[in-house]
C-alpha cells in the first residue's frame, strides 16, 4: 500500500465538503456530501490498516518508501488525510473529530520536521525535486490550519497558516527553477504537478475560514493565482496525460476541490467578487474532475492493476 494512496481520501473528502457548502448555499441534496463523506472515511480507514501493516509485516519495503527521494514525501498525506477525515465526521461526534485532529496535526508536523531535516542535508537530485516537495510541510500547515478553523481553533490555526504560507513562498521557487532548467520531467512524475494547484487554493480556504467579512485582497489574489496554475495545469495536461492513468492523477483533487471551496467561501461571505460569480463553475469542475478520476481507479481496481506489483522508482 503505498503512502501516495492517501490522494484519494484528500479528493475524496475535499468533494463532501464541497458538496456541505453546495447545501448550505443553493440548498443541494446534503445526502450526496454525507455519502461522499462516508466513503473518504471508508477508503481513509482501508488505506491505514494496510499501510500500517506494511510498517509492521514489510518493514523493508516501508523503510524503502521513506528513504526514496520521491515516494518519501507522500507519507505526509497520512496526516492530512487524517485531518480532512476529522473534518468529515465532526458533525457526528465532536470528541472523535478532535481525537482524528489532534493525531493528524501530530503526525504532520512530526513527519514534516523529520523529513525537511534530511533535505536540507542536500545531495538531491534535480530530476527528483518535483511538486511533492509541498507535501510534508506545505499540505500539512495549510490543511492544519483550514480544519483547525473549522473547529474554531483560531489562534494555533493562523500558526500553521503562517508557516504552510512561507514554505510555499520558498518551495515555489525551486520548484519552478526545476521545470524551467532541468532536464524534461518523466513521464510517471508528471501527474504529480496537479498538487501545484493545492497550495493557493488551500490557503485561500484557510484564510477566508480564519477571516471575517467580504473576501478582501489577499483572498481575491490566493484565488486569482489559483485559477493561473488551474489553467497552465489545463494548458499541459496533454503532456501530463501521455502517462496512462494511474492513481497519481489524484494529485489534482485537493486542488481543484479546494478551489471550489474557496469561492463558495466567498459566496457566504457576500460581496461582488469574482470569486463568487465563479462558485457554480468551479463547483461543478471539481465534481466532473473527481468523477472522472474515481471511475478511472475503479477501472484499475476492477483490472487488478491499482496496487503496484512492485516498487519501481518514480524517478526512473
Amino acid at each position: 500500500m503505498p503512502a501516495g494512496m492517501y490522494g484519494m481520501v484528500l479528493g475524496l473528502a475535499g468533494l463532501g465538503g464541497d458538496w456541505r457548502l453546495a447545501h448550505e448555499l443553493w440548498g443541494l441534496p446534503d445526502m450526496i456530501g454525507e455519502a461522499v463523506n462516508v466513503i473518504a472515511v471508508c477508503v481513509w480507514a482501508i488505506i491505514s490498516v494496510f499501510f500500517a501493516a506494511k510498517w509492521i509485516f514489510a518493514r523493508d519495503e516501508a523503510m524503502e518508501e521513506a528513504e526514496h527521494p520521491v515516494h518519501c514525501c507522500f507519507i505526509g498525506l497520512a496526516g492530512v488525510a487524517t485531518m480532512l477525515v476529522a473534518r468529515a465526521v465532526l458533525p457526528y461526534s465532536h470528541s472523535m473529530a478532535v481525537v482524528l485532529l489532534a493525531l493528524g496535526m501530530g503526525f504532520s508536523i512530526l513527519f514534516a520536521t523529520w523529513r525537511t531535516g534530511i533535505m536540507w542535508r542536500g545531495g538531491r537530485d534535480h530530476e527528483a525535486t518535483t511538486a511533492i516537495l509541498y507535501l510534508p510541510t506545505v499540505a500539512g500547515s495549510l490543511v492544519s490550519a483550514l480544519v483547525l478553523g473549522s473547529f474554531g481553533y483560531t489562534a494555533l490555526a493562523q500558526l500553521l497558516f503562517g508557516a504552510g504560507m512561507f514554505t510555499w513562498a520558498a518551495t515555489e521557487s525551486v520548484l519552478l527553477q526545476r521545470l524551467l532548467t532541468a532536464p524534461e520531467m518523466a513521464l510517471p512524475l508528471r501527474p504529480t504537478l496537479g498538487i501545484l494547484l493545492a497550495p493557493p487554493a488551500v490557503a485561500c480556504a484557510a484564510y477566508l475560514s480564519l477571516t471575517s467579512g467580504p473576501p478582501d485582497l489577499f483572498a481575491n489574489g490566493l484565488l486569482g493565482y489559483s485559477l493561473l496554475q488551474a489553467a497552465l495545469l489545463i494548458r499541459v495536461s496533454p503532456w501530463i496525460m501521455k502517462q496512462p492513468f494511474a492513481p497519481s492523477y489524484w494529485a489534482a483533487t485537493l486542488g481543484a476541490t479546494a478551489l471550489a471551496s474557496a469561492s463558495m467561501r466567498m459566496v457566504s461571505r457576500g460581496g461582488d467578487s469574482i470569486g463568487t460569480q465563479l462558485a457554480p463553475y468551479l463547483f461543478i469542475f471539481a465534481n466532473v474532475l473527481v468523477g472522472a478520476i474515481a471511475v478511472g481507479t475503479i477501472a484499475l481496481l476492477a483490472q487488478g492493476k491499482l496496487l503496484p506489483s512492485s516498487h519501481v522508482p518514480a524517478a526512473e
